[in-house]
């Protein structure tokens, strides 16, 4: 009798731990795995008029989104510039999120925050007559699980690389990012692509496609780096791979060269 009361208080006890420790629990994972889920990414192109728009909305990202963003959890918020524009410069902002959730509730949330209301009165009360901005283009990506979360490089002056991979079809798209995750995103880290993240494009424009952002010191670190991974023999194996080939998975390749602002966290 002892021996079948301390079996049931042992039984009991460690359901508990199962119930409220998940993570013990091989059908829940593990910690590592809960703090590797991919991230989401809301990437904005501001196409501007002339300097007094670029400036409402340089004076609204960095006094009034910035700071609200970072206190709702969205941290290493990204605002860039083009590094050549054609007329006025469009402003590219990179805003993470921890989950769908955060990205559907931060607008709701800012509603109800008053400092962020009353810093960015200027661009969120602009006048029809003369508005902060043309136009907005925006897209909702999803990490990829072979770079689940964003990496914030060195504080110091460099470049940014922006690519846009399109694809013909949904199947193509996927077999572009698992040639990324399968080695690609190690060989790039390894040869000097720098990464700072990865994402499919869930919501926006150009899909399927893929976007992602690299960072170098300059251009001809820039140059010398994408030469050096063209002849990276792990890079020749898996492009020679007939299942990789790019005319079966990449359709258009848009790159865009950015600079960041001043007050960037990326």
């Amino acid at each position: 009798m002892m021996k079948r009361r301390t079996f049931v208080k042992a039984s009991l006890l460690s359901g508990c731990l199962s119930s409220t420790v998940p993570f013990l629990n091989p059908a829940f994972g593990s910690v590592k795995q809960k703090a590797s889920k991919p991230e989401y990414y809301e990437l904005r192109v501001y196409s501007l008029k002339n300097e007094t728009q670029q400036k409402l909305v340089e004076d609204y990202f960095q006094n009034a989104a910035i700071p609200a963003l970072n206190r709702l959890g969205s941290k290493n918020v990204g605002v860039f510039t083009e590094q050549q524009p054609t007329g006025q410069t469009k402003i590219y902002v990179i805003i993470p999120y921890k989950s769908l959730e955060d990205f559907t509730k931060t607008n709701e949330r800012l509603l109800a925050d008053a400092p962020f209301q009353q810093a960015g009165a200027a661009y969120l009360n602009a006048p029809a007559t003369e508005p902060a901005y043309e136009r907005i283009e925006s897209s909702l990506l999803e990490a990829f699980t072979g770079m689940p979360k964003l990496e914030i490089p060195a504080n110091q002056p460099r470049i940014f690389e922006l690519r846009r991979y399109e694809s013909a079809s949904e199947a193509a798209g996927k077999k572009k990012m698992e040639m990324f995750n399968k080695g690609e995103i190690a060989i790039f880290k390894r040869v000097g692509l720098t990464p700072v993240f990865f994402g499919e494009a869930i919501i926006g424009e150009m899909r399927p496609n893929l976007t992602y952002l690299l960072t170098f010191d300059d251009m001809a670190e820039h140059d010398r780096n994408w030469k050096t991974f063209g002849s990276d023999p792990e890079w020749k194996k898996i492009s020679g791979m007939p299942e990789y080939a790019d005319a079966k998975i990449v359709s258009n390749i848009t790159r865009t060269f950015l600079i960041p602002t001043s007050y960037s966290q990326i």
